[in-house]
Order: structure tokens, then C-alpha cells, then sequence
């Protein structure tokens, strides 16, 4: 088989734990491209973060953000995207205020999130976890659901960290019961990522897969974190890394090392190395 399309996660996964670019990995990226495989990047993370990856790496392709709801290479200009309306946003938080947590609306260009009560640890993965301040504002409100009576919004996803899991549990509880045009991610014990129905990593993928006129069975992604299981069991070849939950790597077809000791780079050489440019291929009529 020759793969045509790769699909890489960014946290946990191209970076190391340190959040730094592994060294290597740009040059696998730079071999696989010449291969003329597409590479793109799926991610949590919001589309002007995914985009300063893709530059460190030489990507100019469309990027899967947002959990899968933002499909771009640029902000101005997507080529899919899914987001809540105001009035949804505005009732969610409504909801959300209700508890002890901090609320923090994720839109393209900029999040808005109400006062942080969290542990300092917490706060840090709120507000260091989203990536740089210095491009991609991040306001801080004391209500968010009177700031959104004066600036409707329509954000991409809500992303809620919560001071206790059972509190997390009421909540995820209760949306079920009262909304059913909303998916919930459970990043883990105090963490709740909210997205429009529809919204995943998969279906991000099948839409960009779609556009570029490539299967999803010529396509190989890599993932370390549950919310990748779906498009890693999914594709031609998916690939887990070593950092990642046992449940992954058993449904993954191969598993790379980690992401501290180039798990990315390693795998592309090993699954790449064998195959011949996809021009040439295509010039002796075997694709």
C-alpha cells in the first residue's frame, strides 16, 4: 500500500513533553513531502497555534483544528468549518456558571473566559495549554454570561476545568439531559471540552480527505491521547505513540516510540523509507 495523506496530532505527539519540537522531525516531514505525501496537522488546539507549528515545520497545507471543527491554511479563508450559535453559546454558559469552574469560549482569533478560581496548576493548564497569548488573545471576565449579553459570540468549542471530577460528572450529566446538538469530550478528571454535534477528529479528516481527493485507506495518522482512536482506527495505517493509553496503542495498527525519543521521525523512516515518489508511481500506472 502507499500511503498518500498523514494525519499527525500535535501535543503529546510531534512535540515532546517540554512543548519543543523534537530534533529530526522537520527534516522526516521534508523527506515524506518530497515522497509527495500531503501532511497535515490534527489538533485541540486553536487554528493560529496549529499554524505556528506548521510553520516551524515548512506546512502550508489546510490544518485540522479545533477538535476538527476549523479546516484552514489560512483564518480568513476556511475550507470547513462548524461552530456554535450565539444563543447556544450564551445557554451552555448559563448552565456552566452554575458550578465551580473556570468557562473559557474558544473562537478562531480569540478565547474569552470567565475569572480563573482554579488550584494554580490548573490555572496554568488553562491558560498555558491554549498557546501563545502574545498572537492569540485571551480575555478574562468576571461573568461570562453578562459579557455575552453585550458581545454575542460564536465559538468553535467551550472548553470547562472543573474543581473536582464529580462536579465534572453533574455537568456532563445534566447537558446530556438538556441539549442534543452538542458533543462532550472528557480530556480527562476536570477537563470538558464541548463541541458543535458532528465535531471530531475523524470527520475533520474525512473532510480534508475529501477535498484533496484522497481515501481515507491511503492515508496513515498518529495520535497519543484517546480522542484519537476513532481516526487512527480508521485510516490505512494508524499509528499510536509509546507515550500513549494502552487502549490506543491495542487499537492501533503499529506502535511508534515516544514523543521524547522521536516516536514521529522514527515512524516516518520506517513506513516511508520503501516507498517511491508518488508521481513516479502514478508515471508507471501502478496508482
Amino acid at each position: 500500500m502507499s500511503y498518500k495523506l498523514l494525519a499527525i496530532n500535535i501535543d503529546g505527539t510531534l512535540l515532546r513533553p517540554n512543548g519543543r519540537i523534537q530534533s529530526g522531525t522537520k527534516e522526516a516531514i521534508e523527506y515524506v513531502q518530497n515522497k509527495g505525501v500531503y501532511v497535515t496537522l490534527v489538533t485541540n488546539r486553536h487554528f493560529l497555534s496549529a499554524k505556528k507549528v506548521a510553520k516551524a515545520l515548512k506546512l502550508d497545507s489546510l490544518l485540522i483544528t479545533h477538535s476538527g471543527a476549523f479546516i484552514s491554511s489560512n483564518l480568513d479563508e476556511p475550507m470547513m468549518e462548524k461552530r456554535f450559535s450565539e444563543e447556544r453559546a450564551f445557554n451552555l454558559v448559563q448552565i456552566l456558571e452554575n458550578y465551580k469552574c473556570n468557562i473559557r469560549l474558544v473562537h478562531e482569533r480569540f478565547s474569552v473566559g470567565n475569572r480563573l478560581r482554579m488550584p494554580r496548576n490548573l490555572i496554568s493548564k488553562a491558560v498555558f495549554g491554549s498557546g501563545d497569548p502574545l498572537f492569540y488573545p485571551m480575555q478574562f471576565v468576571t461573568s461570562l454570561g453578562d459579557y455575552l449579553r453585550d458581545n454575542p459570540l460564536d465559538p468553535q468549542k467551550i472548553e470547562v476545568y472543573f474543581g473536582n471530577e464529580s462536579e465534572l460528572e453533574q455537568a456532563v450529566q445534566l447537558l446530556k439531559e438538556n441539549f442534543h446538538d452538542l458533543k462532550l469530550n472528557k480530556i480527562d478528571n476536570r477537563k470538558l471540552e464541548i463541541v458543535p454535534k458532528g465535531v471530531s477528529k475523524i470527520n475533520g479528516l474525512k473532510n480534508l480527505c475529501n477535498h484533496v481527493g484522497i481515501p481515507l485507506e491511503q492515508t496513515v495518522a498518529i495520535g497519543d491521547s484517546m480522542d484519537d482512536q476513532e481516526m487512527i482506527e480508521s485510516v490505512g495505517l494508524g499509528v499510536a505513540m509509546w507515550n500513549a493509553p494502552n487502549e490506543l496503542k491495542k487499537a492501533a495498527d503499529w506502535v511508534t516510540r515516544s514523543n521524547n525519543q522521536h516516536g514521529v521521525s522514527y515512524m516516518i523512516k520506517e513506513h516511508f523509507r520503501k516507498q517511491q515518489r508518488i508521481e513516479f508511481l502514478r508515471k508507471i500506472k501502478i496508482e
